[in-house]
């Protein structure tokens, strides 16, 4: 396990440095295009969390840091991410394609006693990675509008959850985010030298925490309900932001020289994290099936973006999900002990353009397999993930993007502080 271990941080230590994070053209505003907060097994159920406590011993929620009652094996979790989108517009008839795959998760957890479990991880939390180019006629010349964004934000993550009794649970998770984001956006005359540039720079350094609850009532027949509710506050830290209007020329590739500075200014952001809330509900049998439900909600703030106010509205996502597992006691048929999910999710977006709003929705599902020798008691799986969707529309000339994205996991799970007894 400990070769496993090692294994597991060089080959992420890699993706984290290397790899390329892709986004919808809409993540060109604001902090970028968020990614999901959660696992490849939450994600296949429609993002449900809030009200999911898994009923087995070898996984940690850190979406919702009180739903971890049954951890009991310390879990070393490696997901990846690969997404593709496809654009679409009435404007200029534009039809565009963009791939990526990046590392989208690695976390450990594990149990403090039986009351108390823990959990470390990492993820993307926003990025930007855009170049669009627009063209106006102007008499006998055409002005040329190049706009250009990329960067990433990651958040570092440390969930603690505790039992109070067989029912209640409370749990806190700390989230610090960091990285460096820009914008910048060029205008120029064809045949003209000049460029005007007007650009962007963030740099990011916060915490903000999430608090979590979960109330689960053990019904007859094994049966069992579940209630969950979250909420993330205000942080602590800001966003630097450097906005630099200037004219230059450019010399060869990306060097820039004469460059005039028109306006220069800093900005320090304190609300670009938005606070949020989510209530969950679900309903299942132990071990056999799980249904749940969920509601979150993020408040509006706004955004400096190349020298404008941008504001965002507060956005709601509906969420339905679940799991089914055929039998994990048939070692007979390993198809009996693969635990199929499913789930579908609508999201009113915060972002508005044109007085219309950017919403997306989705259906998604998955599986999680056992490795061959597993138990019940000591399961390590693979996780894949399928999410089919759509955001934005083709309505005030605005770009639809149809995604599919595949999502693949590795959980790792033992007793690795156990003590051993010898005869």
């Amino acid at each position: 396990m400990k070769r496993i271990f090692v294994l597991s941080s060089l080959v992420a230590g890699y993706f984290l440095n290397a790899q390329s994070i892709g986004n919808s053209p809409y993540g060109a505003y604001g902090i970028g295009d968020v990614k999901y907060d959660n696992t490849v097994d939450i994600n296949a159920m429609g993002g449900i969390s809030t009200a999911y406590v898994w009923d087995f011993n070898n996984s940690f929620n850190f979406k919702n840091p009180a739903a971890n009652t049954n951890l009991e094996l310390a879990s070393l979790k490696v997901e990846s991410t690969n997404e593709n989108n496809y654009y679409q517009s009435d404007f200029n008839n534009l039809k565009s394609t963009k791939h990526s795959t990046y590392l989208s998760n690695i976390s450990i957890a594990f149990p403090i006693s039986r009351a108390v479990k823990f959990g470390l991880g990492f993820q993307p939390y926003s990025s930007k990675s855009y170049d669009i180019v627009t063209s106006k006629p102007l008499d006998e010349l055409t002005e040329v509008h190049s706009f250009h964004g990329e960067g990433s934000l990651n958040t570092v993550q440390a969930a603690i959850s505790y039992q109070i009794n067989k029912e209640f649970a409370l749990g806190l998770r700390s989230n610090f985010f960091f990285g460096k984001l820009s914008d910048i956006e060029e205008v120029a005359m064809t045949g003209a030298e000049l460029i005007s540039g007007y650009s962007n720079s963030y740099r990011v350094k916060a915490f903000n925490f999430t608090l979590g609850t979960t109330y689960q009532k053990k019904l007859p027949n094994d049966h069992k309900l579940t209630v969950g509710a979250t909420y993330t506050l205000g942080h602590t830290g800001s966003m630097k932001n450097l906005y630099t209007n200037s004219t230059y020329f450019y010399l060869v590739g990306e060097t820039k020289a004469y460059e005039n500075i028109v306006e220069q200014q800093y900005n320090y952001n304190k609300k670009f994290l938005p606070q949020e809330g989510s209530l969950g509900l679900g309903y299942g049998k132990e071990t056999k099936w799980f249904l749940g439900s969920q509601v979150d909600y993020k408040k509006g703030e706004s955004f400096n973006f190349l020298g404008t106010t941008l504001a965002y509205q507060d956005s709601y996502k509906y969420s339905l999900g679940g799991w089914w597992l055929p039998n994990f006691n048939n070692f007979r048929s390993y198809f009996s002990r693969i635990i199929y999910r499913y789930g579908a999710y609508y999201e009113k977006g915060s972002l508005q353009i044109n007085g219309t709003s950017i919403n997306k929705y989705a259906l998604t599902a998955g599986v999680t397999l056992p490795f061959q020798k597993s138990t019940i008691n000591r399961m390590s799986s693979i996780d894949l993930g399928l999410e089919l969707g759509k955001r934005g529309t083709l309505d005030n000339n605005l770009i639809r993007q149809n995604f599919v994205n595949l999502r693949i996991g590795v959980n790792f799970a033992d007793k690795w502080f156990a003590k051993r007894l010898y005869n």
